[in-house]
């Protein structure tokens, strides 16, 4: 009866230490996987504010040519902004646009 025991206590150690070593694995896995968002988010926030810069700059020349490339900086910016929400969707943080468009509704009630 006891060398049942022993062998129970034995092999629920062995799955344990198992267990202990796939959960160790995961971890690092979740660590990494979280500091490579936190610097493509980092690297996302820098572009999207270097291409407000140039978004904000107005356009002299009037070609298709120019406005068909300011409209393509203008949907990157956007897609910038939409995969950050996308990342950061589940932390809470406020986007700009979200920011902007409370701003605007409290703006509108205070005006009427």
């Amino acid at each position: 009866m006891n060398a049942i025991f022993i062998i129970c206590i034995c092999f629920l150690l062995l799955i344990n230490c198992l267990f202990v070593y796939k959960l160790y694995k995961f971890s690092i896995i979740i660590l990494t996987i979280e500091e490579s968002l936190e610097e493509s988010l980092d690297i996302l926030n820098e572009k999207y504010r270097k291409i407000n810069k140039i978004l904000n700059i107005p356009i002299f020349f009037d070609s298709i040519e120019v406005r068909s490339v300011v409209n393509d900086i203008k949907d990157c910016h956007s897609a910038i902004l939409l995969v950050a929400n996308k990342l950061t969707n589940d932390i809470g943080i406020k986007s700009e646009i979200e920011e902007k468009s409370s701003a605007n509704e409290i703006e509108k009630v205070e005006e009427t």
